[in-house]
């Protein structure tokens, strides 16, 4: 097994001084404020970006408000379609650079880079695109009683909220800053995106082409920096609108922030302790094959993934047995080997959190697999099954974001849904099963956002997607984006 050849451009791009992207230009940030950037497989420094002041945040925010009130409102709506379909047209001209330049970030697999991350991000934005031209308010006919021969019509508009600020996590930065990006842009507002200080260069790179695209300078902007950067994002009086990606603890300190900066609207899309169910006709050996895909995928570092398993206790044993023989075949190694099947987490912080997790679970737990971090170079564990101790067990409670798996078994759907339901999070959930009556009594009954049927964890642009409980506020996607970015206008009319 070997690693990919980086491309010349992407050698040349992570030698850059990167600063901000601020008013269709590089910034170049304060001196002596800079974050490291580490390749996860090998956990050397591979570049450096500046780290926001408040006075370059500052400078974002009045860039997009410019931006706002002058050459992206002056944009016919048709135009901001052909703009972001141009856009898609360069990030996929780019695609083998932005992929490689997505894994050195942030541990991703390079298959995955390509395959889902850069290939999804341009269904994704072209989707977006195809709405420009679609934002429609409506007319009605009022009831209010003629004194004379007026008569009275009205009219709702759908206006842009104006300047965002969009928080993206490392995860998956490029896809899930294309989803703000994108619902920003399409209905007419601008934004300031801040990156996670752990993956910025990816959406430093979609800035430049975003110009060449024709996006106007201002429209879109970037900040990099730590937590403090996205602190005074949400501060700023001109920012109408928060769209944060990320763990629950900060969502809820996001929405917070935003409330009391000035009533500012939010969007929260949180994580959560996903649950999937295994009914007692399940296909086992399709069963493991779904949670391989989608419990392991980015080393479980996916807010939809599931976590926890309640599995018939007829099936059990069988499950357990065949999911921690396929995991143990699993080949770990580097994100930029093509030919490795499970790669590093993301960062060195995130490593010591999961294997706080693995001593937890050899201290009280069953490990069917797993539950070691590996001896060499870079942030890699290996894949992960835990058999919890009973249905009040911290492991099917806490999210571990990782590549962590708790099964418990059940006994019936009662019981079932009661476990399912018992958690403060509410973002996905799975049924696993060949009945299609049983699974489709059961989907009302479960508490969160998105339930699937034999199947976890893919995402489409035309199904809505967010969380209820404390997994979240809002949707993403689908038409349901639109009402999170616009503000509805009533007109009224006598005659």
């Amino acid at each position: 097994m070997s690693d990919i050849q980086l491309l010349p451009a992407v050698v040349e791009f992570l030698a850059r001084p990167h600063g901000h992207f601020i008013d269709g230009r590089y910034v170049a940030g304060e001196a002596g404020r800079s974050i490291d950037i580490h390749d996860p497989s090998s956990g050397t420094i591979v570049s450096r970006v500046a780290d926001a002041s408040e006075a370059e945040v500052q400078q974002a925010v009045r860039s997009a408000r410019h931006a706002f009130k002058g050459a992206w409102a002056e944009v016919s709506p048709y135009q901001k379609g052909v703009i972001l379909n141009r856009l898609a047209d360069l990030i996929e001209a780019n695609a083998e650079e932005l992929a490689q330049l997505e894994t050195l970030c942030s541990g991703k697999s390079i298959n995955l880079s390509r395959g889902l991350e850069i290939a999804q991000s341009l269904v994704f934005l072209r989707y977006f695109a195809g709405w420009a031209s679609k934002i429609t308010g409506q007319t009605m006919t009022p009831s209010i009683p003629s004194f004379g021969t007026e008569r009275y019509t009205a009219f709702t508009l759908r206006e842009p909220v104006g300047v965002v600020a969009g928080i993206v996590p490392w995860n998956f930065s490029v896809m899930i800053g294309i989803w703000k990006i994108a619902s920003a842009l399409v209905t007419g507002c601008t934004i300031v995106v801040k990156p996670s200080e752990y993956t910025p260069l990816t959406l430093l790179r979609i800035a430049e082409l975003a110009i060449e695209a024709g996006v106007p300078a201002g429209a879109l902007n970037v900040v990099n920096g730590r937590g403090s950067a996205g602190q005074w994002l949400i501060e700023q009086p001109q920012v109408a609108k928060v769209a944060f990606t990320g763990s629950v603890p900060t969502g809820i300190a996001v929405g917070k922030a935003a409330m009391a900066a000035n009533l500012t609207r939010a969007t929260l899309e949180l994580g959560g302790k996903n649950a999937a169910a295994l009914l007692a006709d399940v296909d086992v050996d399709s069963a493991v094959a779904g949670i391989v895909q989608t419990a392991y995928v980015h080393q479980g570092q996916v807010c939809a993934s599931p976590e926890r398993l309640y599995v018939h206790r007829s099936k059990v044993q069988a499950f357990t047995q065949k999911l921690g023989a396929a995991l143990g075949q699993m080949t770990i190694g580097s994100a930029l080997d093509p030919q490795a099947q499970f790669g590093p987490l993301a960062n060195a912080q995130h490593l010591e959190k999961i294997v706080g997790f693995f001593e937890r679970a050899k201290a009280s737990n069953t490990v069917v697999c797993g539950g070691n971090a590996l001896d060499r170079p870079g942030y890699f564990v290996e894949p992960t099954v835990v058999l919890a101790n009973g249905a009040d067990d911290p492991l099917l409670h806490e999210e571990t974001f990782g590549p962590i798996v708790c099964v418990l078994p059940f006994d019936d759907e009662e019981q079932l849904l009661e476990m399912m339901n018992d958690s403060p999070y509410g973002l996905t959930a799975s049924v696993w099963t060949n009945d299609l009556s049983k699974a489709l009594r059961l989907i009302p009954q479960i508490e969160a956002g998105t339930v699937w049927v034999n199947m976890h964890t893919f995402l489409d642009p035309a199904v809505p997607f967010g969380g209820v409980k404390a997994s979240g506020v809002g949707r993403e996607f689908g038409s349901a984006f639109i009402e999170d970015y616009t503000e509805l206008k009533s007109v009224m009319i006598r005659y």
